[in-house]
């Protein structure tokens, strides 16, 4: 019954019908705009947080490098230790490192 009603030229409803229509486009177009603002800070917080994940691990990798350099002694790094019996223990050598 509305939608004959509305149908008629020059009806009052056409006219609000047009109305709500624009008023629902821009409603549609503010709601769009808004839902791309979070998409694309949400797109930004996910590229901040991986370059710090890839940043921390290349430092974890740097310090692993360094560590195993470390780890590769001479025999002249090896200090002496006696066991003295119980929890003592004597440790030579020790203080002869650079």
């Amino acid at each position: 019954m509305v939608k004959d009603f509305a149908a008629q030229p020059g009806s009052a409803l056409r006219s609000l019908a047009a109305l709500g229509a624009g008023l629902a486009t821009i409603a549609a177009v503010i709601v769009g705009a808004v839902l791309a603002i979070f998409a694309a800070a949400t797109v930004a917080v996910i590229a901040v947080m991986t370059s710090a994940v890839l940043a921390l691990a290349a430092m974890a990798m740097r310090a692993r490098r360094t560590v195993r350099a470390r780890r590769r002694r001479t025999e002249s790094d090896i200090i002496e230790a006696r066991h003295l019996g119980g929890h003592h223990w004597v440790a030579y050598g020790w203080n002869e490192r650079s």
